[in-house]
């Protein structure tokens, strides 16, 4: 007997729900549509319609990937992050809800300013933080630096599906060396560095740690292998008055707030994710000779 798409989407759902997976409706919705090469919302108008046995067997070997562990953002190959559209794939972390916090932090540091600010986006991955910011501050330029080739193709493709070409641009580099030259100044400069100590590496649920790139969460021994060198490196590029943001790990402030008040930033402070804990750090850098670039 055929079956219609929501047949399909409700044996989905029952198996991954059967499976343990807690966000079982949510994700039911998200490998169906994509097996069926339509929007969501596409799919849910299309629900009564007759699916093909192709179809079926798609949606089949995606749910069976998800129950070995597969998170279902490389399933599908499309994530959304603060409202925002991306192409995911396994050469970049999964954006996180608790990464949302440095996107609001940058967009309120520029509420109600006239300007275009330059902000540059370190360690950038997927291009999450950094398209996020081109999409809700549309007078913003944003400059994403990444020292992988393929994440930073990735991020290319984020900046297309989002139109962001004339404002958005990615730079190949390393945060723990000099900034380029000819990179210009910023009044931001926003990171998600790697900040999970190695040794935490192999505690981590296995739908991190043995699908998500493990470079992009060594932060060392302390997690603050990167970190020291962005903080000590990068404010170089800094305008006078410009400010740093840095996502960091639980416990990682005082640290983190030492760092930076050595390196010369002042009225250190952090926010809170919906857990609780400080999940952004941010200092600002009034410098005594506003020709010093170091």
């Amino acid at each position: 007997m055929a079956k219609t798409y929501n047949d399909i989407y409700i044996e989905t759902r029952k198996r991954l729900k059967d499976a343990g997976i807690e966000a079982h409706s949510l994700e039911a919705r998200l490998i169906v549509s994509k097996a069926a090469g339509k929007t969501v919302e596409r799919f849910l108008r299309d629900l009564s319609l007759y699916a093909s046995d192709e179809f079926a067997r798609r949606v089949q070997q995606m749910v069976e990937r998800r129950i070995e562990g597969e998170p279902v953002a490389y399933i599908t190959g499309i994530w959304e992050f603060y409202g925002v559209p991306l192409y995911i794939t396994r050469d970049a972390l999964i954006p996180r809800t608790d990464t949302e916090v440095l996107v609001k932090a940058a967009i309120d540091l520029f509420a109600g300013r006239n300007g275009r600010p330059r902000i540059l986006d370190l360690c950038a991955g997927s291009g999450c933080v950094g398209v996020a910011m081109g999409v809700h501050m549309p007078g913003a330029r944003v400059v994403m630096v990444d020292n992988s080739p393929r994440a930073l193709s990735l991020c290319r493709k984020n900046i297309g599906l989002n139109n962001l070409e004339v404002r958005v641009m990615c730079v190949e580099a390393d945060v723990t060396e000099k900034p380029p030259m000819l990179l210009g100044s910023f009044d931001l400069i926003t990171c998600n560095a790697p900040y999970i100590p190695s040794a935490e590496l192999a505690s981590l649920d296995s739908s991190v740690r043995d699908y998500e790139p493990v470079e992009a969460l060594d932060g060392g021994k302390d997690g603050l292998d990167i970190i020291r060198p962005v903080i000590r490196l990068w404010k170089s590029v800094l305008k006078d008055n410009g400010v740093l943001m840095l996502e960091i790990g639980e416990g990682q402030a005082p640290a983190v707030k030492t760092l930076l008040e050595k390196a010369g930033f002042t009225g250190v402070g952090t926010l809170k994710d919906t857990a609780g804990t400080e999940r952004v750090i941010a200092g600002r850098l009034k410098r005594q000779d506003k020709r010093e670039r170091s």
